[in-house]
This record gives structure tokens, sequence and C-alpha cells, in this order.
């Protein structure tokens, strides 16, 4: 007994939803009891609606100050979860923007992303290539944690959508993607596919690919400190990925 209570339920219990999440199971318990040896009822396929009646997504602010407003609000994915609505920080005009999944455990109870651990790697790392945090637009796909820690697939899409807007609101000269869910986000890639090489992504079209160069933001994908926290060694080669940011902001400078 006096083992049981040094643990932590809640890390242990959101542990173990990520795990099932990994696994594959998505849904814990119907809403419903369910008769299992009931015939099954008839499939039945609703028409589908005439196009000219189809509701698109409710259109997101031009301007970046009532975007931030609107990101907290009820028409997000997000806005049904459970905990605090984190906002992004740094200047509306920043050279480079940092984009993680979501927030950490730890964010909620300090009120700001990247308040942890994972935070002070993440100052640590950008100082190492001459920027300071509050020089940096910081933001997350998910502006709350997922109660699994994994973004559910069915609001992907639309999240990527905020972000890329948020983006193109930002316009950066270079955009650092730290972890799987954000450089699916932006590049629609897998990190390990994504990492080792720069992408080019049009802010004002939100594709990637090239264009006038006003409107083409530099892309580099890494590894989340989180995982650099519990990958020490992976630091090497998310290094490599800071070095070509910062290669990206010399020859930048250089053109201007």
């Amino acid at each position: 007994m006096g083992a049981d209570q040094t643990i932590d339920w809640r890390n242990a219990a959101a542990s173990a939803l990520e795990w099932w999440h990994e696994a594959g199971v998505d849904t814990l318990v119907d809403d419903v009891p369910r008769d299992w040896f009931a015939a099954p009822e008839p499939l039945i396929v609703a028409p589908a609606a005439p196009a000219a009646l189809s509701v698109s997504p409710s259109a997101m602010p031009l301007v970046l100050a009532d975007f931030l407003n609107w990101r907290g609000g009820a028409e997000v994915p997000e806005a049904s979860w459970s905990g605090i609505s984190l906002a992004a920080s740094g200047p509306a005009d920043a050279t480079v923007m940092v984009l993680v999944d979501c927030p950490d455990r730890d964010d909620g109870d300090a009120g700001a992303l990247l308040s942890g651990g994972s935070g002070r790697l993440l100052d640590r790392m950008l100082a190492a290539i001459g920027l300071a945090r509050d020089a940096v637009h910081v933001a997350a796909v998910c502006a709350k944690r997922p109660t699994a820690g994994r973004i559910q697939s069915e609001v992907e899409d639309r999240l990527a959508e905020i972000a890329k807007h948020h983006i193109g609101l930002v316009a950066p000269r270079q955009l650092l993607l730290l972890g799987n869910a954000a450089s699916r986000a932006i590049l629609g890639t897998e990190l390990q596919a994504a990492r080792g090489r720069l992408h080019r992504f049009n802010h004002k079209t939100a594709q990637t690919g090239t264009g006038d160069a006003s409107d083409v933001t530099t892309v580099v994908a890494s590894y989340h400190p989180r995982f650099l926290i519990e990958k020490p060694a992976a630091k090497a080669e998310a290094w490599k990925d800071l070095q070509m940011l910062m290669g990206e902001q010399i020859s930048q400078k250089g053109v201007r």
C-alpha cells in the first residue's frame, strides 16, 4: 500500500490513454448500452444535400489580434474540450515562428505555452542560434491539450487549416515545426520524412512550394523539446536542424 500512494494517478491515466491511442483505440465506451445479440438494423443512407446548401467553415479573422481572440472562442474544434485554451505569444511581425503540437501537461498551470522543462530547453535551443524567446512567435496546432496528448483524426484537417491561416497572419521569414503533428499540419508529411531539408511554404496561398519571395516562408521540421528530454541522443540531429534554420537566417540577412 505504501508504494501505491506514491503513484501520480493523473499522469498514469494519461499515459495509458496515450498508449491505447497509439494502438488504434480511440473510443473507450459507447454512449448507450449495446445489445450485442440483436439483429443488425438495416442501413439507411440519407440523400446527399444539394451543393448550394452546404455550409462552409466560418471565416477566420484577417487581423492577428482578432484571430487570437477568435482562437480561444466557441468556433474552434477544441471549444468543447476540457482544459485551458492557451494563446500564442510573441511579436505579431516576428521573423521566426515556432509551431508545436499542443500545450504540455504543465502549461495550463502557468497559463502559457512551453512554460516548463520543454520551454526551458526551447529557450536554450533558440539561444544557440542567436534568438530569444520574446523575439519569436510561438503557437500550437491545438490551443488545448487533447486528453490523450494526441490530435484526433477527425479534427486534424480543420486544425491544420487554422494553423496555416495563423502563419499567414504573422508571415514569418522562417518557421520551425516541432513534432510530428506540426509537420503533418503544415507540410502534410511525417516528421521523419520532413527532417533534414528546407521546405518552402507560401503563407499567402497556404500551400507548400514556391512563390514571390515576400510570400514564402522557409520551413524546418525538427523534434519537439519534450522528445529530446526523453531521448537526449536525438539532440545532435536537432542541432543539425537548427543549423539549417540559422544558415537560412544568415542567407536572408545577406540578401537584404
